[in-house]
């Protein structure tokens, strides 16, 4: 468990180191001048002071810490800032408080349907527990990227990359959005938690076929897109179709039987769907010569 404290301010320990300093080059001018050895004990603890004092001061920066050890039992954690004085004995570990961006590198995975998918994922995190940091894991820096890989795995394997295969999925990957990126950010807290790790942000940066399949996907894309296009000119051109018949037969511009309908549906429906331009052609006969 954490335990926050506030040691001695170390202005008071530094005039001490000045004076001791003083101390040590006053004896021993007066050695020289003098050769009074009588000043060689003043020096000895001028000089223990000095060694106490320049062991025992620490500056600590903002956003940074300091996590305190005497003879391997934990003392406290130091967060705030300035210039401090400690037991000489305490070992004080440097840990910064900063948030730190973790670019995760391009990971090549299976999806949910089994398709080779790449992705990468960003995430921005930082110490929040500095004694899990310290001593519940060996590096918590190497603890978090294992861990952020792990946890990018394990997501590309639970959902399908889009819904091409499995059109039933509630989410893709492709199409979920900030909802795929709350759960990866829900997954990586609890994995870095036990190095006491806070995670602020955690975003796909990277996702993509894996090059082997992403032609033929694409095609696939592509054919589907045609297809729903085709799909919605057809019925765009029947209701055209519909409703030219029924304004002519209302505004009786001409009487047509059901050959003649089936004619003009064609026509029409060819002009309608055509990728080109239709060419017109002049009938000089009829329907029936």
């Amino acid at each position: 468990m954490e335990k926050i404290i506030k040691p001695t301010s170390g202005y008071l320990a530094l005039i001490f180191l000045f004076i001791s300093l003083f101390a040590i080059g006053f004896s021993f001018y007066q050695i020289a001048a003098n050769e009074s050895y009588g000043y060689g004990i003043l020096i000895l603890i001028s000089f223990i002071v000095f060694i106490v004092i320049v062991k025992g001061l620490i500056i600590v920066n903002p956003n940074h810490s300091r996590v305190l050890n005497l003879f391997g039992n934990y003392v406290g954690t130091i967060k705030a800032n300035g210039l401090f004085f400690i037991n000489p004995f305490y070992t004080a570990q440097k840990i910064s408080l900063r948030s730190e961006n973790l670019q995760g590198q391009t990971l090549k995975v299976n999806d949910k349907m089994g398709n080779p998918i790449e992705i990468g994922a960003v995430i921005v995190w930082k110490v929040g527990d500095t004694f899990k940091a310290a001593y519940d894991v060996q590096s918590y820096t190497d603890y978090v990227r294992v861990q952020s890989e792990a946890a990018v795995r394990h997501l590309a394997v639970s959902f399908a990359y889009d819904n091409l295969e499995d059109e039933n999925a509630q989410l893709t990957l492709r199409d979920g959005g900030e909802e795929v990126n709350r759960i990866l950010e829900s997954e990586l807290s609890e994995r870095l938690a036990k190095a006491g790790i806070v995670v602020e942000e955690a975003r796909i940066s990277h996702l993509a076929y894996a090059p082997e399949i992403a032609g033929a996907m694409l095609q696939r894309q592509q054919a589907s897109a045609i297809v729903a296009a085709r799909a919605k000119i057809v019925e765009g051109a029947v209701g055209m179709v519909d409703m030219a018949l029924k304004k002519l037969s209302q505004e009786g511009i001409v009487e047509l039987d059901d050959e003649k309908k089936a004619a003009m549906v064609s026509n029409l429906m060819v002009v309608l769907c055509g990728e080109k331009a239709a060419q017109p052609i002049v009938n000089t006969g009829t329907l029936y010569n």
